[in-house]
Formats: C-alpha cells, sequence, structure tokens
C-alpha cells in the first residue's frame, strides 16, 4: 500500500473519475464510494492502487458499515472529498418534497457523517485534509433551483462551521465551488453547438483539488471557485 489515502463520494464518469486518476497518480491509495458497482469497478480494474466500495450514501446504516470497513481495509484516509451530490430541477411550486429531502441527505446529512467519522483520526494525527465540492447553487437561489440550491447551501456553511472547528487542530477544510458545466458525455450531448471552451475539463477540476489538498499550511484556503476564461459571472 502507499503512504498516502484518499477516500472520495460520488465517484462518477466525470469528476470524480478524474479525482480518482490524478490522487492515484500522486501516491495514494483511493477508496471509491458510490451507487454504481459496475463502473467503480471498472475504474479499480484499470487504475491501480484503487478499492470499490459501493453503497448508496443515503442509506445511513449502510454508509456507516461502508466507512467501518474503508478504515479496516485501509486504514483511515488522508484526504477527504465529499463529492456525492443529489440535485434536481424545478421552481418550488414544481418540485417534490421528498426530492429535496433526498439531495439533502446527500449533499448535506452525508457529508457530515462522512466528517464525523474521518475527524477523530485527523484530530489524533494533527493533520487531514476534507473537502467538499459545490456550485454556484450554494450561494444564489435561482427559481428553477428550489430543490437543489437550499441543500448546498446549507452545505456551503456546514463545511465552514467544520472548517472553523478542524483547522486549529491541525485538519484542512476547505469548500470548491465549480461555476460551470463540466465536460461530460450527456452534457456535451444537451449543448452540441457548444465550444470546447465553454465547458471545465473534468481532469482540472482534480487538479486544483490535488492543489487544495496540499496546501501549505501557511496558507490555506476555505472558499475557492472554478471557472471556464469565458464564463459569466
Amino acid at each position: 500500500m502507499n503512504s498516502k489515502r484518499l477516500l472520495i463520494t460520488g465517484v462518477g464518469p466525470g469528476t470524480g473519475a478524474a479525482i480518482v486518476r490524478r490522487f492515484a497518480d500522486g501516491g495514494y491509495d483511493v477508496a471509491m464510494v458510490a451507487r454504481n458497482e459496475q463502473r467503480l469497478k471498472k475504474i479499480e480494474s484499470e487504475i491501480r492502487g484503487t478499492k470499490a466500495f459501493p453503497v448508496d450514501v443515503t442509506d445511513s446504516a449502510s454508509f456507516a458499515e461502508t466507512l467501518d470497513r474503508i478504515f479496516g481495509d485501509f486504514g483511515p484516509p488522508d484526504v477527504v472529498i465529499h463529492n456525492a451530490v443529489g440535485g434536481a430541477f424545478g421552481n418550488f411550486l414544481q418540485i417534490d418534497p421528498a426530492i429535496l429531502e433526498r439531495n439533502f441527505h446527500v449533499n448535506v446529512t452525508a457529508f457530515l457523517a462522512l466528517a464525523r467519522r474521518v475527524a477523530p483520526a485527523m484530530i489524533e494525527a494533527g493533520a487531514g485534509a476534507i473537502i467538499a465540492t459545490g456550485n454556484t447553487s450554494a450561494l444564489r437561489g435561482k427559481s428553477n433551483f428550489a430543490g437543489f440550491a437550499p441543500t448546498k447551501a446549507a452545505q456551503r456553511i456546514l463545511a465552514e462551521a467544520i472548517a472553523r472547528e478542524l483547522g486549529p487542530k491541525g485538519i484542512h477544510v476547505a469548500y470548491l465551488v465549480i461555476d460551470a458545466v463540466i465536460d461530460v458525455e450527456w452534457t456535451r450531448a444537451a449543448r452540441p453547438d457548444a465550444p470546447d471552451d465553454f465547458f471545465i475539463l473534468p481532469a482540472d477540476i482534480a487538479g486544483e483539488l490535488w492543489h487544495v489538498a496540499h496546501q501549505p499550511r501557511s496558507a490555506w484556503s476555505f472558499y475557492l471557485e472554478v471557472r471556464p476564461f469565458k464564463e459569466t459571472w
């Protein structure tokens, strides 16, 4: 096993897989969490030092058991990235409240459970990094994002509360806002006429997360934004 370990939730074909590859290339063993076991197993077969832990993070009991298994198989992680995301489109009259509740569970409750599980070992070690990936829904409540934005805003505030608690104990907590359309197959299909520089590349997001996870203690960031150079903001 390598000397460093990453635990990441929400490993999909875009950003999640790119993060896994970047940290594996950087010498980390990577514990991958997502619902899709087939996808995780494929990545596991392609990238050395990775291991699949399929689970739905909204199943609190199963998620807790999976985290215990990761600690048993890998040991405590040095870096944790909560990339799992629950989203939905619709205004407040259209959304099903149950969808909002599920999104809250993915974006906030699972992040809380994850941070609570990994923090004690990091506190004992006096080091570690916990990072959540967000988007501009964490900053503003647009009409069509009523079932999504409230949960991402809560996630951002939770991350800040965790950062204020753990920072003085030597643990770096950060929140990365991705203000962009991520370059994956379904976003390309939805915008077939968009130029290449309209999209943000998953590998570049992963590169920024690598940078944040390895910032020197004298210059830690908490809140960061990334966007393509042409993005209006």
